[in-house]
């Protein structure tokens, strides 16, 4: 099996050393861009499994790069590693699309253990079945599994809970989610994600010592998977 490709987006060319000894380390393959201008030119020559990449850059800055990443290759994984730690950049990032976010000075142990945890995320994603313990949330048949029961769900509710479990631990902000789920020409509320959301917690009530679906304040959900 080839390795996973990492891509890191970073003008100090240091930072990028550091982080390039530890995620290679891992047996992942590394390559590098200084500025966002770099990393769109080396996307576009071929595959890359993940993109780590600042804010502060010159040509390219992080935002512009991260909006421009989810227009051309919407399913890519995207790490933000930057000095920018305040709430209102976390938001913004999330809101732009990044998966995750590591503040600098960061432990470069915890960014290579995000960048695999990430890759795994994303491989889950990928499948038509969901486990959860002993939950299987199955997408070719639309039912959801749990001990011996057989749960059927309407299809709005089954594709959000799909969505939140294809990637653990991922916020979605409530735009993301309709977007996703009912598509970019949906003209009703927002809100009609919290409502859903409301249902599923009901339904999987008896399940909170499996997963939950947290709401995270000023940004959106994510499901928790129990340990």
């Amino acid at each position: 099996m080839m390795a996973a490709k990492i891509l890191l987006v970073d003008d100090d060319p240091d930072i990028r050393e550091l982080m390039r000894l530890y995620i290679a380390a891992e047996g992942l393959e590394v390559i590098e861009a200084g500025n966002g201008k770099e990393a769109i030119e080396l996307l576009n020559k071929g595959a890359v499994n993940l993109v780590v990449l600042d804010i502060m850059m010159p040509y390219m800055d992080g935002w512009e790069l991260c909006r421009e990443i989810r227009r051309r290759y919407p399913d890519l994984p995207l790490l933000m590693v930057t000095a920018k730690g305040e709430s209102a950049d976390k938001v913004k990032g999330f809101h732009l699309g990044t998966d995750d976010y590591v503040v600098k000075p960061f432990d470069p142990v915890e960014l290579t253990m995000r960048v695999k945890a990430l890759l795994k995320r994303y491989r889950i994603a990928s499948s038509q079945k969901i486990q959860i313990h002993d939950i299987v949330i199955d997408r070719s048949t639309y039912e959801v599994y749990m001990q011996k029961e057989t749960i059927l769900l309407p299809p709005k509710e089954f594709e959000l809970l799909f969505t939140l479990a294809s990637y653990p631990s991922q916020i979605f902000t409530r735009a993301q989610l309709i977007e996703l789920i009912w598509g970019i020409d949906y003209e009703g509320d927002e809100r009609t994600i919290d409502v859903h959301i409301k249902r599923l917690r009901e339904r999987f009530e008896s399940a909170a010592d499996r997963f939950v679906i947290a709401t995270i304040r000023g940004l959106g959900y994510r499901l928790e998977v129990s340990s």
